[in-house]
């Protein structure tokens, strides 16, 4: 599996999702290739083409001739993108919580993009209560719960998201001509979590896919909204190793 970040850029905030993963499977993940952390290069005039570039890099460097394409958030639309493209290097595709061509950033959103740098403070500062509901939701132990906050905070503060490149893959995204979906050839899941619970991206944005992918089967990660893959991620990899290895999906 290559799994794709989301806007922030980093792979190490999906960190307890890949190591679930690699429990079963083959895992290739990276940052993106903007990130100072990376090793791919990054053309600032090409925009949002490096990220579907680097997807074919990374595969390349792995040994890859084909995978099983996973993107989470902002990277369901660098995974949807590579797919329509080069469908003969995708055996299947997930996109989780995934971000649609289709959608434009709201208001709140486009203030953050005018000026991240000024703005961060206090989207920081904000997000703990932000996700309290579906964290809570995840993991009713308020000792487990704890546990993982503190855990995924470290995970974020040794590999910290930089809030001007994530406005800029924003505005590189919603500039992008993107290929039609409905050249995607590949088995495709799209996994969301629960519709009151995600208040990043809305289910119904990702669910736009399943109006375009006719084979596509659509899932739930039951007490989940954007976080699942970190907040339930032996279920997470569950239901992806279930499907990639075209066995049935748990209900």
């Amino acid at each position: 599996m290559v799994v794709i970040p989301g806007l922030q850029g980093r792979w190490e905030w999906m960190r307890p999702a890949v190591e679930a993963l690699a429990k079963q499977h083959r895992v290739v993940s990276f940052s993106l290739c903007d990130e100072k952390t990376s090793v791919f290069a990054c053309d600032p005039a090409k925009a949002f083409e490096n990220y579907v570039t680097q997807v074919g890099a990374v595969m390349d460097r792995a040994g890859l001739s084909q995978a099983a394409i996973v993107g989470v958030s902002y990277g369901g639309l660098i995974a949807a993108e590579f797919s329509a493209r080069y469908p003969e290097r995708v055996s299947s595709l997930v996109l989780s919580s995934a971000l649609h061509s289709g959608w434009q950033p709201n208001a709140q959103q486009q203030r953050f993009l005018r000026a991240p740098r000024l703005l961060s403070p206090v989207f920081a500062a904000t997000a703990p209560q932000r996700m309290s509901r579906e964290v809570a939701a995840a993991i009713p132990g308020i000792g487990a719960r704890l546990r993982f906050m503190a855990g995924q905070g470290l995970r974020i503060a040794m590999a910290p998201a930089s809030p001007t490149r994530m406005a800029r893959r924003v505005t590189w995204a919603t500039a992008h001509r993107f290929a039609d979906p409905r050249r995607i050839q590949a088995r495709t899941l799209v996994m969301t979590g629960e519709t009151a619970l995600d208040s990043v991206v809305p289910v119904t944005v990702t669910e736009q896919y399943m109006s375009e992918l006719q084979s596509a089967q659509r899932v739930v990660l039951e007490r989940t909204g954007h976080l699942g893959l970190v907040t339930r991620p032996e279920m997470f990899a569950e239901i992806l190793g279930r499907f990639v290895d075209d066995s049935r999906i748990p209900a």
